[in-house]
């Protein structure tokens, strides 16, 4: 078996590790919204969120059931939403938001990140100054007239609309709102008959810092290391 073989066995390795890795997060998102609001998600608007997000990721549906059941029991894992926040090296501040049902693990794994990589651990409200928590709405831009979208969308909090893609590299449109604003922006996407694709809030820096691409390089460095820990749902930064 040649060089070739190997390559590939280990691109195919690598992509199955995100895929799990995404079912993880859904899975704790729909457990999360579940343990705060029920099974049911034609009342549970966090849930019937997740599950668009689980669709969106192709999670299988035995699965999407069995974390519904697991969290509406007692035997399910009780999560709980900690940020932590900090410096990158080169001064790029950080934001890191886990879902963790071991405090003690989980706090502990990314200060050993933070020092490992040459960054520093902050406080709370360290960084987070530089950050506005927005909802994020994916939309297929198949049939739908942009300009006429954005003007149409401006009273309903529409704070951005943003060209993006998925990770196949499908073109989408990412509608931006201040998070106070997400369930207004929801209602208004489905009375035009428009649903998203997925649904997600973000951590979006103010202001941005460029980096020359090696001192960029040590950043993306310790934004891998997050991202690999099990208890760490998304990374936020303000590099450029």
């Amino acid at each position: 078996m040649g060089r070739a073989f190997e390559k590939r066995k280990a691109t195919i390795f690598k992509r199955m590790d995100r895929v799990g890795k995404l079912f993880t997060k859904v899975g704790k998102e729909i457990s999360i919204a579940v343990k705060a609001g029920g099974p049911n998600p034609e009342g549970n608007a966090a849930l019937r969120r997740a599950l668009v997000n689980a669709r969106a990721v192709n999670m299988p549906k035995d699965r999407i059931e069995n974390a519904i059941k697991k969290a509406s029991g007692q035997g399910g894992a009780a999560y709980e939403i900690v940020i932590y926040e900090g410096y990158a090296p080169h001064g790029i501040a950080l934001m890191i938001e886990t879902a963790t049902d071991n405090v003690t693990r989980t706090v502990a794994n990314i200060r050993h990140a933070f020092k490992a990589h040459g960054g520093s651990m902050g406080t709370t409200g360290s960084v987070s100054f530089m950050f506005q928590k927005q909802g994020v709405f994916r939309l297929d831009p198949s049939g739908i007239d942009r300009d006429a979208l954005e003007l149409d969308l401006i009273d309903h909090g529409l704070v951005a609309l943003d060209d993006g893609e998925n990770d196949k590299g499908e073109k989408q449109l990412l509608v931006r709102v201040a998070f106070n604003d997400f369930g207004t922006m929801q209602s208004a996407l489905e009375a035009r008959g428009i649903h998203a694709v997925s649904t997600e809030h973000e951590y979006v820096a103010t202001t941005h810092t460029e980096l020359p691409e090696d001192k960029a390089e040590d950043v993306m460095k310790i934004v891998a290391a997050f991202e690999e820990d099990d208890d760490v749902q998304s990374v936020y930064s303000n590099l450029g």
